[in-house]
């Protein structure tokens, strides 16, 4: 390790020496007794070892300590790791208790001897095991109790105690030696004198509390208030400062004594909260006491009560009584039977995205399950069915020859809706909101019409005539006269004419032209959409539509400390409840609720909606409480709902309190999403990024049945709304439907030539719910009814894609939306695709889970991505049928080309992909097999290599192929697995923005998710097979590869991970240290002057010590201060004396010279 030079000191060369030349030297000092030396095979550190321990004079093992400090000093920790591996703990603990046993113990030897152990033992994990066996616990202990009245000595002793009690053994057996109380009766009130002595034995009673048997004792003896009293005294009368290190110390003991539910409540009950919080306000007045903020504030946040939400259940308010029975497989064109009882509630195994746990351990390394595949779940007698999802194979494109109208052709979607009798193009101008306001006899026009007209309690948008008749009675408007049955029907049939005429002249009016959105479209989709709650209110962005902003939206900085700000905030709720509210103004349970006409007024019960609880905490104050996902407990993310009767340039704070994710990317500069009905009808329809002082942290809310292991988080974030009685909506990320998805593929399907492209959409099964799960086939007519054309077209390889199948993740359908726009455009590469390929797209996997706006669940309490191994039938009918259609595709010989399910990612920035490797998995894991005879097409990379070239959101290096147990049920592994699909991925979009390239520092939105979609068909490219002829001059003048533009060095960036938030996510579990002043540095300063008698001017001595103590480096702390000048020199000079013959170098002072 160490080499031996002619002009350069170097350690072992030093003791390589000393192996000849040290017995000579003990005998000449001490005689015979001490000339037993180890065999000659023995280095020169462990002949200086051996004579430790056999040393039998004072001056001696004076001599031999001071060799091994000034070794050990000079240089890094991995010279005392070497000396541990060599025995060294052992022989210090055997020097001690041969010197400390006596009855009156030598305190020159000792002194050093403790200081050098401390030293040495801080860095051996073992160093408690070891000095229990040696019996130098206790001695070490009764050494203390026999010099507490001596500085030095005492200070010695605590430091060693400090490092035995790395051991949890060896800190209880202190303990039960009544260690406890006579360090914690150590430790002073305020004083100026001996301050490393007072953090001595602070430390050291922390130390000890690393153990619950230690901890129970303290609480039961009262040392909590003790404490608080001595750190209250400490920092009312530490006005210079100058003992920040024990109010530090101070901390630490009570963060450890908290870890236990009884010290918590201890520390409540004596006053702690209210004291801590008084404390750091004036501490926050100093920057030199800033070290003693953050501690402070993470032991409020730990002590906090636990405070059960504000709910009757923890269960989702959403319930859907499951299908019962035999398993028997339902048609696909029926709904599954749902009028059996309700089942047991079930929980997913994983609420985390794919990727978010890439531990080695979870690699899957068995080389059979990694190559062979399974036997298929069902029997090939069930696979046929799925032979009407290839509509392209049977289809006679009979219009090649006729001149048929678009909406004649056999193109239709095979379910038909009144749908397509609604006209495209219903308005054709964009005009400015009038400012006038409703007429006084209560009948609206769209001319008159206001924000506030639009919000939930209006009936505007409302998608059931029966529900206005409700709101009329809320209302207390004037009921109409009775009458027969027939003339009600009237009356609600002339109701229903003169609503749609409001619309169509509101549309008129104020209507934008988004591109492949009808408001109208949409609308018809939402009376057939079916909900648990039966919804019959239409979210204004959902029906109006959106335009993505202008400009691109930088990512929010981070305002320095603003989570410690909004803890003090929670901290005043608790301490002082005079300003608090703490009114419900909002549940989704109970719709009597009684709500001031001054508090803001919130809504969600409409699709994709989520917000069950609000409840106003100050004037401008909020908690907000999630709706679990249906038929399940957990979950919580993902939000949508309305907010009206606000205030304009008022800050509003948000909290939404019962997030479940650890961490999540509105730490890093995300914001979450409004969209203002003010701002739609004066021409800006748009979703757009809002929110300031936002910040994601662990709470002290608890589950309502005390579920253990769960915490929850509080995202918060402050808003100004810039009108006065607007009505917005605020969502976690970009909204989409199940209702928009069926009116884009409507307008989609009536947007294309049916001579020229083939657009069919289906429904490959029924949900749980009874809505309809559509599958799309996109693909280029053949030129001709020809042999030839028409062969080509059935041998074309498909691509299947899918999405969606987490609810909560919106960007996924924002990419979709991409996907098949670019495939029914007229783009050169769209058709270059068509022509090669056969797209199967199934966007929405899970369209219950999305109507019911929950986060990552269907309706059975499952995630579907964790039931793709063998998927029910009855309980999750979409996976169940999807993956028998590509079992199908397999069985024909047309197993797809590339499969990609389209996800987004909550912790991550950027775009990427997760595929399958073998070989990857393998390396990756470290496993033994030898790899160098399997073969694997490493085709898998050539879609993210492509990507990395063209699409600015993507990161390659943020792309992984690994195989993972706990992703052995999703799609993009059974996929590869199970059917042999090489390219099977999932693509993940973040919800954030970018790190890098030209987008790096913004925020993505709906133009860039799009954006995104696009981009991945066109890297489709680079898996066909006429490579030549796709790669033409004319396709890659369609691509953008323009290289100063995209070149976004994603090679360049190796960290996937977000780094550590700047302020603590969650409850630390301990104090850290502060820096410079480690335990070398304060056993340096306690032999700085070792001239100075123990018994001295204490005052005058106390502060040079606490000068010494506060300024020591890490590097000067590894240079000696453990000898009086005198005995350094003597032994210095002993050693030179042998050194002649070697001219190597000469020490002096401590120092080392050549």
């Amino acid at each position: 390790m160490f080499g031996y030079g002619r002009n350069h000191f170097t350690w072992n060369g030093t003791l390589r020496e000393l192996e000849g030349s040290y017995t000579a030297f003990c005998t000449e000092r001490s005689g015979p007794s001490m000339t037993t030396a180890p065999p000659s095979s023995s280095s020169g550190l462990e002949v200086l070892l051996s004579a430790l321990q056999n040393a039998g004079d004072v001056e001696s093992t004076l001599n031999i300590l001071s060799v091994l400090d000034e070794l050990l000093s000079a240089g890094t920790d991995r010279r005392i790791h070497y000396m541990i591996r060599k025995g060294g703990s052992e022989a210090l603990l055997t020097a001690l208790v041969n010197t400390g046993r006596s009855f009156s113990p030598n305190y020159t030897v000792l002194l050093p001897l403790l200081h050098l152990l401390a030293k040495v033992g801080h860095r051996d994990r073992r160093i408690g095991v070891k000095a229990e066996d040696a019996g130098a616990v206790r001695l070490t202990l009764n050494l203390l109790k026999h010099n507490v009245t001596h500085a030095r000595r005492a200070a010695a002793c605590l430091w060693v105690i400090q490092v035995f009690c790395s051991s949890v053994s060896t800190a209880n057996l202190i303990g039960e030696s009544h260690g406890l109380d006579v360090i914690y009766h150590l430790i002073p009130q305020y004083t100026t004198t001996h301050l490393h002595t007072v953090k001595a034995a602070v430390n050291a009673f922390a130390a000890l509390l690393c153990t619950k048997a230690n901890v129970c004792s303290a609480v039961s003896k009262g040392y909590i208030s003790g404490l608080l009293r001595l750190y209250e005294d400490w920092h009312s009368k530490d006005t210079q400062h100058v003992a920040v290190a024990v109010r530090h110390a101070l901390l630490r003991c009570l963060h450890k004594i908290t870890d236990s539910a009884a010290g918590r409540q201890a520390l409540l009950s004596q006053g702690g909260i209210k004291l801590l919080y008084q404390t750091t306000q004036m501490c926050l007045l100093s920057k030199s006491l800033e070290s003693l903020v953050e501690p402070s504030v993470q032991l409020m946040r730990k002590c906090l009560p636990k405070t059960p939400l504000p709910l009757t259940s923890d269960q989702s308010a959403y319930t859907f009584p499951l299908p019962g029975g035999p398993r028997a497989v339902p048609d696909m064109d029926v709904a599954p039977d749902d009028s059996s009882e309700e089942s047991d509630d079930e929980e997913a195994e994983d609420n985390q995205e794919e990727g978010s746990r890439d531990y080695d351990d979870d690699l899957e390394i068995d080389l059979t399950k990694l190559r062979l595949r399974p036997d298929p779940d069902r029997p090939k007698e069930l696979l046929p069915q799925y032979s009407r999802l290839c509509p392209e194979l049977s289809h006679n494109f009979e219009e090649l020859d006729l001149s048929s109208e678009p909406e004649d052709s056999s193109t239709a979607s095979s379910s038909s809706s009144d749908e397509e009798s609604v006209p495209l193009n219903s308005f054709s101008s964009r005009r400015r909101c009038s400012d006038s306001s409703p007429s006084s006899s209560g009948k609206h026009s769209a001319a008159q019409l206001e924000p506030r007209d639009f919000h939930s309690h209006s009936s505007i948008f409302s998608s059931s005539p029966s529900f206005r008749n409700m709101v009329r009675e809320a209302r207390e408007d004037p009921p109409p006269v009775q009458r027969g049955d027939e003339e009600d029907d009237d009356e609600e049939g002339e109701e229903e004419s003169h609503h749609s005429a409001m619309i169509d002249r509101l549309l008129e009016r104020h209507g934008a032209c988004i591109p492949h959105h009808e408001p109208k479209l949409y609308r018809s989709a939402a009376t057939k959409t079916k909900s648990i709650p039966g919804f019959s209110i239409l979210a204004f962005p959902d029906f109006w539509g959106h335009l993505p902003p202008p400009g691109h939206e930088p990512m929010a900085p981070r305002k320095p400390n603003i989570q410690r700000q909004k803890v003090f905030e929670d901290v005043q709720r608790f301490l002082n409840s005079d300003d608090i509210v703490n009114h419900v103004v909002f549940d989704l349970e109970d719709d009597s609720l009684q709500r001031p006409s001054d508090s803001l007024r919130f809504f969600s019960k409409f699709e994709c909606g989520n917000l069950r609880k609000a409840i106003q905490v100050r004037r401008y104050e909020y908690d907000l409480i999630l709706n679990a996902d249906a038929n399940c407990s957990q979950h919580n993310q993902w939000f949508y709902f309305e907010v009206s009767n606000m205030v304009a340039d008022i800050p509003y704070r948000f909290n939404v309190i019962n997030c479940e994710k650890s961490n999540s990317q509105f730490n890093y500069g995300m914001q979450p999403v409004l969209y203002s009905v003010r701002e739609a009808l004066e021409g800006r329809p748009q979703w757009v990024r809002t929110g300031t002082e936002v910040c994601y942290f662990r709470n002290h809310f608890c589950p309502v049945q005390g579920r253990r292991r769960t915490a929850f988080y509080t995202l918060t974030f402050t808003i100004t709304f810039k009108h006065n009685e607007d009505v917005c909506y605020l969502a976690y990320h970009y909204p989409y439907p199940y209702s928009a998805l069926k009116a884009h593929l409507t307008v989609l399907q009536k947007s294309v030539d049916p001579a020229k492209l083939f657009f069919q959409q289906q429904i490959l099964c029924g949900t749980l719910a009874g809505n309809s799960c559509p599958v799309v086939t996109i693909t280029a007519c053949p030129a001709s009814r020809a042999w030839k054309d028409m062969h080509q077209l059935r041998n074309r390889p498909c691509i299947v894609l899918t999405g969606r199948v987490h609810p909560g993740e919106s960007n996924a359908s924002w990419v979709m939306k991409g996907t098949l726009e670019f495939l029914c455009s007229s783009d050169p590469v769209a058709q270059s695709l068509r022509e090669a390929f056969v797209f199967k797209i199934i966007p929405m996997l899970n369209p219950d889970g999305v109507i019911n706006g929950t986060n990552r669940c269907d309706l059975n309490g499952e995630d579907l991505n964790r039931q793709w191994c063998k998927p029910d039938p009855i309980l999750s009918p979409t996976i169940y049928h999807t993956k028998g259609f590509l079992y199908y595709l397999n069985s024909t010989g047309r197993t797809p080309r590339v499969f990609c399910d389209y996800h987004g990612h909550s912790r991550k920035k950027n775009v990427f992909l997760y595929g399958c490797s073998v070989k990857e998995t393998l390396w990756q894991s470290g496993s033994t097999v030898d790899t160098v005879g399997l073969k694997e097409d490493p085709g898998y990379r050539t879609i993210p290599k492509t990507l990395d070239r063209i699409a600015p959101a993507f990161s390659f290096n943020s792309c992984n192929y690994l195989v993972e147990k706990s992703r052995s049920a999703t799609a993009r592994v059974v996929v590869w697995r199970e059917i042999g699909v090489l390219r099977s991925y999932t693509m993940e979009s973040t919800y954030n923005g970018c790190d890098q390239g030209i987008y790096k520092g913004l925020q993505i939105g709906t133009r860039e998710l799009q954006e995104m979609g696009v981009k991945f068909c066109q890297s489709l490219l680079s898996v066909t097979k006429d490579m030549k002829t796709l790669y033409s001059k004319r396709l890659i003048s369609h691509i953008d590869l323009d290289h100063s533009i995209l070149d976004h060095k994603s090679h360049n960036c190796f960290e996937d991970d977000e780094p550590p938030c700047v302020e603590e996510i969650e409850y630390s579990t301990d104090c850290p240290a502060l820096k410079g002043t480690d335990l070398d540095s304060d056993v340096n300063s306690n032999m700085a002057n070792a001239d100075e008698e123990e018994e001295g001017d204490k005052g005058h001595r106390g502060e040079k010590h606490r000068v010494g103590s506060t300024g020591q480096s890490q590097q000067s702390s590894l240079k000696s201060h453990l000898f009086p000048h005198q005995i350094r020199q003597t032994s210095i000079e002993a050693l030179n004396e042998k050194r002649q013959t070697c001219n190597a170098v000469s020490l002096t002072n401590g120092q080392i010279f050549s």
